[in-house]
């Protein structure tokens, strides 16, 4: 017995609203995607300001224009460590991109390989370190007269000489805050395993941050645009690579 065209035009108009209202919320997300880490370094840039933060933190730290904690563990190491566990984590990334391409089976792999690759080329690498860290010109808390040295202290809104100060923002940080990169990957296949990356790399960037600032090397405000640089980048790579469409758990899950 076929359905009566009242019970056909209710289906309709119920998947029709489904999706509407799939593709709003979808919307919604996006827009809060960009919007709510945004406002954040908005308000928190502001904050730092008006409370002096970015010398104030510095200036425990600084003894007669030495930094002593910076030369001690586990900041000393973490300094060396630089930039390893990103590289290592984007050549994972390129390993599953060549492994999708030769295999039919790991072809779901492509996409998550190329966002790792491609943000670490763009977030640390391109914006971070080559475009803000050379063009900026924002001098280092070690070069500034505050500390004993002969620059003038700028906020990190304010552009001083290209290539006359390294400061703004951190790119120790931004290696280190990338490796929350895979809660991208994850956020819609194992909410648990993507948590677990965004604790991981937030914590790792935080500790980072720590050790720049002991040394000397970076600003409050030069570690929290070096994740915000990272962070926005990676939403951008989430979208423009579809990788909110991956639902399904993965060959390897």
């Amino acid at each position: 017995m076929n359905p009566s065209p009242d019970k056909q035009d209710k289906c309709v108009n119920e998947v029709i609203s489904c999706q509407k209202n799939a593709e709003n919320n979808f919307k919604l997300t996006k827009v809060r995607d960009f919007a709510l880490p945004v406002i954040f370094l908005i308000l928190a840039t502001i904050g730092i300001a008006a409370s002096g933060a970015d010398l104030k933190l510095s200036a425990l730290f600084c003894f007669d224009g030495e930094w002593p904690i910076g030369d001690l563990q586990p900041w000393h190491l973490l300094y060396k460590l630089d930039r390893i566990p990103a590289i290592i984590v984007g050549v994972c990334g390129l390993v599953a991109v060549f492994l999708g391409l030769l295999y039919q089976n790991r072809r779901h792999w492509i996409r998550p390989g190329l966002f790792l690759v491609i943000l670490l080329a763009l977030g640390p690498g391109l914006l971070v370190n080559s475009i803000f860290k050379e063009y900026w010109g924002r001098p280092r808390p070690r070069e500034v007269v505050q500390f004993g040295g002969t620059k003038e202290f700028l906020h990190p809104w304010q552009k001083g000489s290209a290539h006359n100060g390294r400061s703004f923002p951190s790119g120790h940080s931004s290696a280190a805050f990338y490796l929350a990169a895979p809660f991208f990957i994850y956020r819609r296949k194992n909410l648990k395993r993507a948590r677990l990356w965004l604790i991981g790399g937030l914590s790792f960037g935080l500790m980072m941050s720590v050790a720049r600032i002991a040394q000397g090397g970076h600003f409050l405000s030069d570690n929290l645009w070096a994740w915000g640089i990272v962070h926005l980048t990676a939403v951008a790579l989430y979208y423009l690579l579809r990788l909110h469409r991956d639902t399904a758990p993965s060959a390897a899950e």
